[in-house]
């Protein structure tokens, strides 16, 4: 375990790029004094915001390159002009290089997931990355995923994301069996696409000592906890991600208002304030910030290309957990096992 954490940012990655990562980097250093920073971006942009950081400086490496990834860009344009010189190619390359631990990046997702692929390379076994992330519910948390690392799945993939979810969460939540739920349209068998009611009966039926499949689950048992993983395919989970953090601030607006409306609600609201920020910290979308590439060699972070500086420190703050308590490693162990069985499920189905 390395004695300091080494992150490297892709400092022009996401709508506000250095505007965000920057300040971002700040107060992740604050909760994590033993972390060091290789920042990659266009140093006339950087390097004024740097300044104004004196602490964070004297902590980071500023490597210049003048190439950004744009947000709309294709995955195959982002490749092909920037390739061995863009910032979001030169953060996973320092992951791949063995300079930084942890790379994040709050670049477009595509061609995040395009150049991690081709410059880490994937762990065996595993034919895609996916995008895994941690959600707030009644019990407690859940992992999701694929969240939009790639849109589309076959029955084989979705059995893949099962033992690769099911992997995390045996690592981060410290429980020996995990449940695992298929997300579909309804908890009925004949209900949803095939690819997903193929990947349903290969769960059902087999045995799987190191998770437990619990069956299709809907939208509303996210949020229930019904499951301690929910797998779904890329464009499902992104739309359910972005319709819960939608929903979320859509509530804390509608409390605000309720609460200023007549001198009585702001009296409540005064009575109770304890209670009101304690649900405000639970539903702040900013504080779940921040997905896992899993399937990768090398560790991954994609942080919302929207976020805040308190929100991309959300992600650093996964990617500087990950290093400390060496969960890749765990993890890689927990999904060889799995990956052996599932792989050979999965086979055995398509062939029927």
């Amino acid at each position: 375990m390395p004695s300091n954490i080494r992150i490297a940012l892709d400092a022009m990655g996401g709508d506000h790029g250095p505007s965000t990562v920057i300040p971002g980097a700040e107060i992740a250093l604050e909760r994590h004094p033993d972390t060091e920073f290789i920042l990659f971006g266009d140093r006339a942009t950087v390097e004024p915001l740097l300044e104004r950081q004196p602490r964070l400086k004297a902590k980071a490496k500023l490597v210049h390159t003048e190439v950004s990834i744009r947000m709309d860009d294709k995955p195959s344009q982002a490749l092909r002009y920037g390739r061995w010189k863009s910032s979001m190619w030169l953060t996973l390359d320092a992951v791949k290089k063995g300079e930084a631990d942890v790379a994040v990046s709050a670049g477009n997702t595509g061609a995040l997931m395009a150049m991690a692929r081709f410059n880490l390379k994937m762990i065996e076994g595993i034919e895609r990355p996916a995008l895994a992330g941690l959600w707030p519910t009644i019990k407690g948390e859940s992992i999701v995923l694929d969240l939009g690392a790639s849109i589309g799945a076959d029955t084989g993939h979705l059995v893949n994301l099962t033992a690769m979810g099911s992997a995390m969460a045996r690592v981060l939540f410290d429980i020996e069996r995990p449940t695992v739920g298929l997300l579909n349209i309804g908890v009925e068998e004949v209900k949803g696409l095939e690819e997903v009611r193929q990947a349903g009966q290969i769960l059902r039926e087999g045995h799987f000592p190191h998770f437990k499949y619990i069956g299709f689950v809907e939208g509303d048992d996210i949020g229930k906890g019904t499951a301690d993983v929910i797998v779904t395919e890329g464009f499902a989970g992104n739309i359910a991600l972005k319709t819960a953090e939608g929903t979320a601030r859509q509530f804390a607006q509608y409390l605000r208002g309720a609460m200023t409306r007549t001198w009585r609600a702001k009296l409540g609201y005064l009575l109770a304030r304890g209670a009101f920020q304690t649900l405000r910290e639970k539903m702040d979308p900013r504080k779940s910030n921040g997905a896992v590439f899993l399937g990768l060699n090398g560790i991954v972070i994609k942080s919302h290309g929207g976020a805040d500086p308190e929100g991309f420190a959300s992600a650093v703050d996964i990617g500087y957990d990950m290093v400390r308590y060496e969960l890749l490693a765990k993890i890689g162990e927990s999904l060889s096992r799995d990956l052996r069985e599932t792989n050979a499920r999965a086979a055995a189905g398509a062939a029927s």
